[in-house]
């Protein structure tokens, strides 16, 4: 970035910030949930319409909470949570969870997701 450190204040042009358009909004569920075969997992879309699959082992888990997923009021923290994907670890090597917003991209999550399933292994 051009700055001219002679004048006061801050300096610089269009050109040299490099504007850019980012990916924005929810985008579409189906492109993540598309991913997971019934034949390996489990899907179930409950009262509020909110979706859960899970693995048949039940080592891994996504939720997926288009209104941000309930809590009570003293769990009022979690409603912005859009996503939520688990994996459980072994006994010799920890797990992990991830969560996104309500308004995280789906196309994010879908690469994400994709990445996941392509370092699964069945034993």
């Amino acid at each position: 970035m051009a700055l001219d450190a002679a004048q006061p204040g801050f300096a610089t042009t269009v050109a040299a910030l490099r504007l850019r358009s980012w990916k924005l909004g929810a985008g579409q569920a189906m492109e993540v949930v598309d991913q997971f075969s019934e034949a390996d997992f489990t899907h179930i879309v409950d009262d509020r319409a909110d979706v859960h699959v899970s693995s048949h082992d039940g080592r891994f888990y996504l939720g997926y909470f288009p209104n941000g997923r309930p809590g009570g009021a003293d769990e009022d923290w979690v409603t912005g949570e859009g996503w939520v994907i688990a994996v459980t670890g072994t006994a010799n090597v920890p797990g992990y969870r991830m969560s996104f917003g309500t308004e995280t991209p789906a196309e994010i999550i879908a690469v994400v997701v994709a990445q996941i399933l392509a370092t699964s292994q069945p034993l």
